[in-house]
């Protein structure tokens, strides 16, 4: 009896991936530049910990309001997409198998097997075909708004909690090396995290996002200095 043959695709994870890496990414290097920009402006140490707060609840929400609509406007382009298409097969369905056709025989068919391939489909399902190989439109990939900002602001959330966590715990006087340090740990992992579960290189993943935090938290805390000794 032979085995069944599951193949394992990366495809499925995109959105939500997308998604949850952003949202913690963001959590991170905002909640952490924030911290260090309030810090190094001489700020106390209760007071740091209301603005990390209160960039944690306005960061989570304002990263599902974003991704929200825009996933939303994505999925209402899909859905003028698809109401087209559907009148265009209803109004001159010859015209749509030979633009299905023509599509198969780009792809390598010869004229023959794309025409067949393409009245076959039609058959069964004129739009799903039209939908995926005209329009690039699947199951797999099509707009999750609600699902793509509640993993927005939950991976915000999450991330941002990671630097408050230090910050709640570090010395008042070693806050800014303790913030600073764990949290490019933080991005560092996240980083290598991300790369591995969407199959690409980690070191290049966690360089660039290690980097980019990095300059973010130093430019934070160098306006907070500024600003500070002004005062």
């Amino acid at each position: 009896m032979r085995k069944r043959h599951w193949e394992r695709h990366l495809t499925g994870r995109i959105g939500w991936l997308r998604a949850a890496v952003l949202g913690a990414n963001d959590g991170i290097v905002s909640t952490a530049s924030l911290l260090l920009g309030v810090a190094a402006a001489n700020a106390s140490h209760p007071a740091v910990m209301v603005a990390g707060i209160a960039g944690l609840a306005a960061g989570a929400m304002s990263m599902a309001a974003g991704e929200y609509v825009s996933v939303h406007s994505q999925a209402d382009s899909e859905k003028a997409e698809l109401e087209r298409e559907r009148m265009e097969i209803k109004t001159d369905n010859e015209a749509e198998h030979k633009e299905l056709a023509a599509i198969y025989v780009r792809r390598g068919l010869d004229h023959a097997l794309a025409k067949k391939v393409a009245e076959q489909l039609m058959v069964h399902d004129a739009l799903g075909a039209h939908a995926r190989d005209e329009l690039g439109i699947t199951e797999t990939m099509s707009a999750r708004p609600i699902q793509a900002a509640l993993a927005s602001a939950a991976s915000f959330a999450v991330g941002a909690a990671m630097p408050l966590v230090v910050a709640a715990f570090a010395p008042e006087e070693r806050l800014i090396p303790f913030v600073s340090g764990t949290s490019l740990v933080f991005l560092a992992v996240l980083g290598a995290l991300a790369a591995r579960a969407g199959g690409a290189p980690v070191a290049p993943g966690t360089l660039r996002v290690t980097f980019w935090g990095a300059l973010a938290m130093a430019v934070t805390a160098g306006v907070g200095a500024l600003f500070g000794t002004a005062a």
